[in-house]
């Protein structure tokens, strides 16, 4: 036929670019710069005083300096005016896709963060919300009703209970190309390097493969997180989601719900479920445990530091610092108002962040995804307690040992062929790992040795 229709050219065309994806999935790759980056998620409006992109960009240098690889940026789009949330409103009731919010700045100010960034050796990847706009969004005027999943009354359908949104109509495959545009636009016109998919589990899978396979034909190191954990998500889509189940695992064995079995379970799962090649970002906090469950120091508590330090040394860890962690700011975020950081010199949670960073950069075992080592367990005599293990690879080897309890344990391990001289990665002295270990282990206590 010669002479299709526009939505019949859509879906044709969409449905040869889904084969095309769907085709050779296992052999996707990831951008080279990834696998050693530590990712920073930046809350704007509460990291500086003034809350806007220029006032952040100032902040660029000392996140550099703590060895941070990708900027994470929250919603920088207008926010919706009706059913607004608070005062200031919902970063994730976006009016307009292809728009600065006025309160944070404007395009300039983001091509100037954009370029310091890359100047510095660091990329940026934006929030990108594509199951729903606000409820005034631009979209909502402009488009077709069918662009969004209605009621019975002919009203916007209302997505869970954010009832400052309303849901997009997936089945519209205009919608697809409306967001692929919107997407395109701020890698091609503001050099962005790939975004953060929020709730990418609410929108087909085979979006987020078009929306790759196009986003790639402009910057071909494009990169995509998920805001998920479903098994598809890396099914030629995304490079990178969420480590959800780990996080919950981490804080029930923190807050004496479990044992460390559940976190070894979870663990192993994980690397039996998701292909080798896949990233997972790993954490303590974000925006949402941040500011619904509060600060990963009510979540953690003693547990803390091990735990963040697990962040960094798991396999296909991609690990995430939140806006504060890194001065260890007690607080939880109010979500709708201006709650910004306070003023903070370097302390001794800057320390352990840097360090976390050096070395997660420098051992390559530790890489993320099929770049780093194996993990083989060490068996000890308390698996309940005790996580013992290694991270390997042809050059490189890193040996853990943590008590993950609020117990003092007796330790009795052998170490068989990994034993040797080793480099305590924290403190910088060198010790000896003997075949046969055995000792008192403090509680939350662990060592990262390193091979000589």
């Amino acid at each position: 036929m010669l002479f299709l229709t526009s939505s019949l050219t859509i879906i044709f065309k969409y449905r040869i670019i889904y084969y095309l994806c769907t085709f050779n999935f296992c052999t996707m790759k990831h951008p080279e710069w990834s696998y050693s980056s530590v990712l920073y998620e930046m809350n704007i409006r509460q990291l500086t005083k003034q809350g806007t992109i220029s006032a952040a960009t100032e902040f660029l240098p000392k996140l550099k300096g703590l060895g941070v690889g990708i900027i994470w940026l929250m919603p920088i789009y207008p926010i919706g005016l009706e059913e607004r949330k608070g005062s200031l409103g919902s970063y994730y009731s976006v009016a307009d896709y292809c728009q600065v919010n006025p309160d944070m700045g404007t395009k300039v100010d983001l091509d100037t963060f954009v370029q310091t960034a890359h100047k510095l050796g660091m990329k940026v990847i934006l929030d990108w919300v594509a199951n729903h706009t606000a409820r005034d969004a631009k979209w909502l005027t402009e488009k077709p009703a069918d662009w969004y999943c209605r009621e019975a009354d002919g009203s916007a359908k209302v997505p869970w209970d954010w009832t400052d949104t309303a849901q997009l109509n997936y089945a519209n495959r205009d919608v697809w190309q409306g967001q692929i545009d919107a997407m395109r636009y701020w890698v091609e016109n503001h050099d962005i390097d790939g975004f953060r998919c929020d709730m990418a589990m609410l929108v087909p899978i085979e979006f987020w493969q078009v929306a790759r396979f196009s986003l790639q034909s402009v910057k071909s190191d494009i990169f995509l997180l998920a805001e998920a954990e479903e098994d598809n998500l890396f099914q030629n889509a995304f490079n990178a989601c969420y480590s959800w189940r780990l996080h919950h695992a981490m804080c029930d064995v923190a807050q004496g719900k479990t044992r460390v079995y559940t976190l070894r379970e979870v663990i192993h799962s994980d690397i039996r479920r998701f292909p080798k090649w896949s990233m997972r970002m790993t954490f303590t906090s974000n925006h949402d445990e941040n500011s619904w469950s509060g600060s990963e120091f009510s979540r953690f508590g003693a547990a803390l530091e091990p735990m963040a330090a697990l962040t960094f040394i798991l396999p296909n860890a991609l690990p995430l610092i939140y806006t504060g962690q890194e001065y260890g700011y007690d607080h939880s975020f109010a979500f709708f108002e201006s709650d910004p950081l306070p003023e903070f010199e370097n302390n001794k949670f800057t320390e352990f962040y840097s360090k976390m960073c050096r070395i997660y950069k420098a051992h390559t075992a530790l890489r993320s995804a099929d770049m780093g080592g194996s993990f083989i367990e060490i068996n000890n005599n308390a698996p309940d307690c005790l996580m013992t293990f290694v991270r390997e690879n042809e050059q490189d080897r890193v040996v853990v040992i943590a008590n993950l309890s609020p117990y003092t344990v007796f330790g009795d391990f052998h170490t068989g062929i990994y034993a040797g001289e080793y480099t305590d990665a924290l403190s910088g002295n060198k010790t000896t790992l003997y075949e046969h270990m055995w000792g008192d282990i403090a509680p939350w206590s662990y060592k990262i040795l390193i091979k000589e």
